[in-house]
């Protein structure tokens, strides 16, 4: 199913590529595959948003032109703005977990957050040290972000354990926030992972300088720092959109 998903995605890339590039595009199959596309549940909230807002292929010319004047930056624009829904589809048959992610940052009104989640899915295997950054990183940006939809201050030195304790009190997520043990207890353990991938990061990724002993992680350790991030990243995102509905 994801091979032909896949295959669908990068036709309609490459049909676009071209048509932006000063050759033709038949606009029955954009408007066909668009649809098509569009109506997947599993992609529809990744794909770029110009196939949302162009309904037929002369929309998205009037949109390309004016946004890109050189055929090279019409290029790479199209090239990253298909990559993280072509990225989540080549990396799920490894962590099923990553569509449901990608899909909730994907949501998120912010290209560095979708930026620093794409770089920790592309790393893990090959740079499991970059991997432990950027999943750092996603982890204190979505506090941020979710700090200052709040209007909460905070100091940019703020580390993560200090950002992540305001972003949790402001979503009434702190343990002593609550008086049931068992939620005490699930949103300790919430808090405890946080304080391990500040450590994680701090002891094995590419942030820092290492002496002859230092240690390396392998793609297992960046597995499993990416995968509580997003986690993490997901439950809190889901949780302010929660806490916006009521």
């Amino acid at each position: 199913m994801n091979d032909e998903l896949i295959l669908k995605i990068e036709s309609l890339k490459n049909m676009l590529v071209a048509y932006a590039t000063g050759g033709g595009g038949d606009a029955a199959d954009y408007k066909h595959l668009r649809q098509e596309l569009i109506a997947h549940p599993k992609i529809s909230k990744t794909l770029p948003r110009f196939i949302h807002t162009c309904r037929e292929i002369s929309e998205f010319w009037s949109f390309i032109k004016s946004k890109f004047a050189h055929w090279q930056e019409r290029r790479e624009f199209l090239r990253q703005e298909f990559d993280p829904v072509l990225s989540m589809l080549e990396s799920e048959a490894r962590s099923p977990s990553d569509v449901s992610i990608s899909a909730t940052v994907q949501a998120v009104n912010s290209a560095y957050i979708q930026e620093v989640w794409q770089k920790a899915l592309e790393r893990r295997a090959t740079d499991p040290e970059g991997a432990i950054t950027a999943a750092r990183t996603l982890l204190e940006s979505v506090c941020k972000h979710i700090l200052d939809v709040a209007g909460v201050s905070y100091d940019d030195s703020d580390d993560l354990p200090k950002l992540y304790a305001l972003t949790a009190k402001q979503l009434n997520l702190s343990p002593s926030q609550h008086t049931e043990q068992l939620f005490k207890q699930i949103l300790g353990g919430c808090q405890t992972v946080v304080e391990g991938l500040g450590a994680l990061r701090n002891r094995h990724s590419d942030a820092h300088g290492k002496g002859a002993s230092g240690s390396r992680p392998a793609s297992r350790h960046a597995e499993l720092a990416v995968n509580l991030s997003g986690t993490m990243a997901t439950f809190l995102l889901q949780t302010l959109e929660t806490r916006k509905k009521s």
